[in-house]
Formats: C-alpha cells, structure tokens, sequence
C-alpha cells in the first residue's frame, strides 16, 4: 500500500511539474520597454555547475515576461572564465522562444576568472555607443564575487558612456569594489544573495531594469495657440484595450507634475479648469488635442485601459504658444503705376472684426482709409500718383477688444511714355540725319542703337545721350542699317521707336511717326 501511494505522488510529481516547452510567455506581457541588455555570467571555475545551472535559470525567469524585438527589448550573454565567450549578441533573439532554448543550452567555460578580458569584449562588442540611437544600455553581471580581478576602472568606462552597471553576486564578494561599480542608486542596484534564494530577487531586479529601459513614455509636439498632438509608445498594440486621454489647464504660476517633453506616472493637477477626455483606439499612438488657450500651461494624462494587463498612468506638461494678432505681416504685389495691391497675415476670420487700412503719399499726402472685412487678407489701392512712395497702415479689430496694427512703405511704378516719333534722313551714301521729338516724363537720357543688316562686320553698336538731346548724325553706316531710340527714365527704359536707313541718290527724308 505504501508503495503504491509513494509511486502516485511520483506520477503526481511529474504530471504537475512545468515541462520546458511550456516555459513560455505570451508576447506583450511587458510591453512596456526599449533597450539593450547584455548579462556578464561568471562561469569560471570557482562556480559550480550546480550554481551555474541556478544562475541560467533565475535569468530565464527574470526575462520570460519581456516583449523582444528589434523595437522592444534585446538582450545579449557574455560568459567568464580565462577565454570570455560572446553566447549570443543583441540581434540573435526576437522571440521568448528561441531566448529560452539559448539559456537551456549553454555550457560553463570554467578556468580563470577573466572578467577584464569580459568587460573589454562586452564594450567592443556588444555595448557601443549609438547602436540603437537614444536607447538605454544595461550591463547585469552575475558573479560569484571571487576574485573578480581590478573591474572598476573598466566599469567606470562603461559609465562614462551611458551604460547602466547593476551586480549580483551569490558570494561573499567585496562589497567596496561591487559598490563603487554599480550605477547609483546603490541599493536598487547591488544584489547579494545565496545561490539557492535567488528567485526571491528576481521580481526587485527585473523592476529595476525595467526602471532603466522603461518605454512608456510620452511626448508632445505640433504644438501651436490653439493645439498640441500627444504621441506615445503604442503598448496595447496587440491587445484588447484603449487610451483614455484627460488634458486640462493649469493656473498661473502652476507647472504640473511632467515637465514638457517627458512622461511620468503622476496625475494631473485638479486645482485647474475642469478637464476634457477622449478615447483613442488600441492601435493608435497620437492624439490632436485641439480647442486649447493660447499661451497657456495645460497638463494631459494618457491612461492604456486594458482587461488583459495593467499599465502605468502617463503625463505630460506643455505650454501652447502665444497668439500671433494679425497682422503679423504685410506684404505689397501688383504694383503699378496708379495702384497696388496690399495684403497681410495670418488670417484669422474667428478672432478678427474687420480690418481697416489707411494710406497717405509722403511726406504729406491726403489720408486715405478703407474698411475691409475679416474673411479678407488684401485690398488693392486705386486713384494713385505715379512715381510715390506711400505709407499704408493695416489695423485689425479684434474679438477680444485688442487692436494690432502694422505699417510699410510701398511705391507706384514711375510713367515711362514712348518716344513720339523717329525720323531718319540719308545724308550721302552712308550717313544719317536722327531726329526724334522729346517725350513727357522725368527724363533721364536717350540710349541710341543701330546695327547694320548687310554689314561684313554684323554687330549692335549703342550710346547714350543726354536727356536734351533731340538728334544725332550717324555716318560710316553700312547699307540697310537699323536705329534705334528709347527714352531712359529714373527706374526704367521706355519703349522706343526704330528706322531702317535706305541709302540712294535722291536722299530723301523718311522715317516713322506714331
């Protein structure tokens, strides 16, 4: 009989005992972090297979909960002893799976305790700076603590350079050394422990790795006067679930828990204007929140709500920017000689009244003014003088009460008429008489063109002449040539006339006349 019940607590043992194919976790039980994690397992010949085995076993507990993945978590093995052994890098598992199979199969290298060596090959190797941009690095080494060798300049190097240094050691190791290694705080990162109670670490430790390589963060950016958009690490991705997300203003003076640009678990102040919610999807990793103050400090919580695992409750403090009144800026395009057209931003029909636009010549012109209507950005200036700088004056009438007003200078195109008429006469058989008769305007000169059309050496040839001048004569002209006259005025050149010089015997006057 007793027999009988030893051999059905043996079967009993068996059936409730979790086979390793079973050792498994769901993907996204801790979706919640990015980065890398390279453990330093001491495998030298003081450890034991016995306590190596204990050591593999408490890392596959440790890390079975966490989501891998080129996006997620990596994690890398380095073993110690006289010649150290990179087990796996960073890339060689994306799946608990196969993760889980690796630790099962390692063996100990035995030997010296080459931890220096270790440390060398674990900077070189596996934590360099800027392999995954802007990500945490982790180092866990796991030792006995005997004979460790002189780690702590090394491991001030990895400091420097931004790896987070945590310590368990199963022996009577020095604490001194192992202290000044770790990263601080101390007590979250220096573990001592017998072989056979490390799992009564596992969940402290995996907590304070988490801490350093935490993902649940959220940003804020787009931010404008009436509008920000949240952004978030998409953690329900997968599962069952939405966001909840609560944003409301703060008092004067009032920063929030979050500052700009951060996350955190703390909860929004209360002592503000009462607050707006909505909802997001399980999928989503943005949120426009709109309707906002302008240059006013808000604080927004997101919440990931979901029946299959609990998450942190994440917020953000931002301020939205200061109103921009309109206008902000005026422009000046189509400008003629009698009007121009006058526009000015931004446009704002919610906030604005009307718009009202005075303009005078300087330096004492008659003040003009007209009124236009807050859909309106620009209005053209009509029954201008010709050649005159203008000071226009663009006032907007807010909702609020506020007026804003801008000024700039603008100029009317100057009057530049054509020539009046042109009138070549052949004097002998290459020369030639140009008159022309003067026109209205401001004038600055003539400019004076001719090329000959038969010539052997073709080419323009040009001059100017001054502006009371009203002919030249022109000689060693080849046959057929053409002239040219254009009135210059201060800012352009008006349109001229041309003849075409015909040489013969009778010498005839001739020409054009508009």
């Amino acid at each position: 009989m007793e027999s009988r019940m030893l051999a059905t607590w043996a079967l009993l043992c068996v059936v409730l005992r979790p086979s390793a194919t079973q050792n498994t976790a769901p993907e996204g039980v801790l979706n919640c972090c990015e980065g890398d994690v390279l453990f330093l397992l001491d495998s030298s010949g003081s450890v034991s297979s016995y306590e190596h085995s204990r050591m593999l076993a408490f890392l596959s507990e440790l890390l079975l909960p966490f989501s891998l993945g080129e996006d997620q978590v990596r994690v890398g093995l380095l073993q110690v002893g006289t010649r150290p052994r990179l087990e796996f890098g960073f890339d060689a598992h994306g799946a608990q799976s196969g993760l889980q199979g690796a630790l099962r199969n390692i063996k100990p290298l035995r030997g010296d305790t080459n931890t220096v060596e270790a440390l060398r090959m674990a900077k070189e190797r596996a934590l360099r700076p800027g392999a995954r941009e802007g990500l945490p690095r982790v180092l866990v080494w796991l030792t006995d603590g005997v004979k460790p060798g002189d780690v702590i300049g090394p491991m001030a190097e990895l400091r420097e350079e931004g790896v987070a240094v945590l310590v368990v050691s199963t022996g009577h190791g020095n604490y001194q050394v192992l202290r000044q290694v770790v990263s601080p705080p101390v007590e979250y990162h220096l573990y001592f422990v017998d072989i056979d109670d490390m799992s009564i670490i596992t969940e402290d430790l995996r907590d304070a790795i988490i801490e350093i390589i935490r993902a649940e963060r959220i940003t804020v950016r787009d931010v404008a006067t009436d509008s920000a958009t949240l952004q978030w690490r998409p953690v329900l991705s997968g599962l069952t679930g939405y966001y909840e997300i609560r944003f409301n203003s703060l008092p004067p003076g009032e920063t929030g828990g979050g500052g700009e640009g951060g996350g955190g678990g703390t909860s929004p102040s209360t002592s503000g204007s009462q607050y707006q919610r909505l909802t997001q999807s399980a999928e989503s990793s943005t949120a426009r929140l709109t309707g906002l103050k302008p240059d006013t400090t808000y604080t927004a919580t997101l919440t990931p709500e979901s029946n299959d695992q609990a998450f942190n409750t994440l917020s953000i403090t931002f301020k939205t920017k200061p109103e921009v009144l309109s206008p902000a800026v005026v422009t000046v395009s189509e400008s003629g000689q009698t009007s121009v057209r006058v526009s000015w931003g931004p446009s704002q029909p919610e906030t604005v009244t009307s718009y009202y636009v005075e303009y005078s010549a300087l330096p004492r012109g008659k003040l003009h003014a007209v009124t236009v209507g807050q859909t309106q950005n620009s209005t053209l200036l009509r029954d201008l003088q010709p050649d005159t700088t203008y000071l226009v004056t663009v006032s907007a009438r807010h909702a609020s009460g506020t007026e804003r007003a801008m000024s700039v200078k603008v100029c009317t195109q100057e009057v530049t008429p054509a020539l009046a008429d042109l009138q070549l006469t052949t004097v002998g058989s290459d020369a030639v008489q140009v008159d022309w008769r003067s026109s209205p305007g401001s004038l600055r000169g003539y400019w004076l063109t001719w090329e000959g059309r038969q010539s052997s050496v073709p080419g323009q040839r040009s001059f100017y002449l001054p502006p009371d001048s009203l002919s030249t004569r022109l000689t060693r002209l080849p046959p057929a040539t053409r002239v040219c006259v254009s009135p210059i005025y201060r800012t352009a050149r008006g349109e001229g006339l041309c003849c075409t010089a015909q040489f013969n015997s009778n010498a005839l006057p001739y020409g054009y006349q508009s």
